[in-house]
């Protein structure tokens, strides 16, 4: 089945304390070189046949009503390509 991923983001004008959280960790870990830190979300949606302009569309009115809020984040909608072979 096909898959759509929806990132989700937070604006870059709106704090994420979660990132800045992580961020604080890393050198406490042993980690260096990473400057900045944003946390969001992802959604992979199978979608049933092939994923067509007007599916593109529906998945991205489900990520403005649903998966997203647009007054703080933004989102990327693309479909994944990747292929798993065991």
């Amino acid at each position: 089945m096909p898959r759509v991923v929806v990132d989700v983001m937070p604006k870059p004008e709106i704090l994420d304390p979660q990132g800045k959280a992580v961020l604080g960790a890393l050198p406490r870990l042993g980690f260096s070189g990473v400057t900045d830190v944003r946390q969001g979300k992802r959604f992979e949606l199978e979608v049933d046949g092939e994923v067509t302009e007007a599916v593109l569309a529906d998945v991205h009115r489900m990520a403005e009503t649903l998966l997203s809020n647009p007054v703080i984040e933004y989102f990327t909608v693309h479909v994944d390509e990747t292929v798993v072979t065991a």
